[in-house]
């Protein structure tokens, strides 16, 4: 390294020190703002609880706080919205050998880990499991999830035709797959918030054990034959 290249980076690491500092800082400030709504929410109640409350119990203003959100409900979603755009990313980059399904619970199980670590760096998984029984209960959130939920199977259904090679307005088939799988979510979703193990892992079985039954839930008849049934009467 010569002298004058050793001055320079001298001077990019002056620079940039002060830059990582503050952006580190600003990350904490985040990360405070979203634990604390979230406690305030599960506890109090999200209609209750007002973006002043939530500014002076990290002590910082209301003007900090829409630095970092827009409102309420987009505090309210963070950690949602992190998830999901985990798992779009990783099914994007499904090889495109895997049929629909196998693709879309591939990348829910290959997400877990990194969805599961980027959770606890933000907030511990008991609260994010109570926040996500919060927007459940809450008419208000439960209306705006259930469109972001819309939006998010529009995004996927689109991104599987394309995978596919289909038209996903000329056909049904993706639409149709990415309701059965996102009804799936939910359900386990749902079971997970009112169950007793607040683990992410908790979640990851529960829903690759909910999965395993999409197939079979999908095909054929459940009725057993009609001689089973009527020993099983006598």
């Amino acid at each position: 390294m010569t002298l004058g290249q050793h001055i320079t980076t001298g001077r990019e690491t002056a620079v940039e020190q002060p830059a990582g500092l503050r952006a580190r800082k600003k990350q904490r400030t985040r990360d405070a703002l979203l634990r604390v709504a979230l406690e305030l929410f599960t506890t109090r109640g999200y209609e209750q609880t007002t973006v002043d409350e939530i500014a002076d119990a990290v002590e910082v203003s209301q003007r900090t706080f829409f630095r970092y959100f827009a409102s309420k409900e987009e505090v309210a979603f963070a950690v949602v919205d992190m998830v999901e755009d985990r798992f779009f990313e990783a099914l994007s980059r499904r090889p495109a050998s895997e049929g629909p399904f196998e693709a879309m619970r591939n990348a829910v199980t290959s997400a877990w880990n990194t969805i599961g670590e980027a959770i606890e760096a933000v907030v511990p998984a008991e609260l994010h499991m109570r926040a996500y029984l919060m927007i459940e209960s809450t008419p208000a959130l439960l209306a705006t999830h259930l469109r972001r939920s819309a939006e998010l199977e529009d995004g996927i259904a689109r991104l599987i035709a394309e995978r596919e090679g289909l038209d996903v307005d000329a056909d049904p088939r993706p639409r149709v797959a990415v309701a059965a799988f996102a009804g799936v979510m939910r359900v386990t979703g749902r079971l997970w918030g009112q169950g007793q193990d607040p683990s992410v892992e908790a979640l990851g079985e529960l829903t690759e054990a909910y999965l395993d039954h999409l197939g079979p839930a999908l095909a054929g008849n459940w009725r057993k034959p009609a001689c089973d049934r009527s020993s099983r009467s006598a």
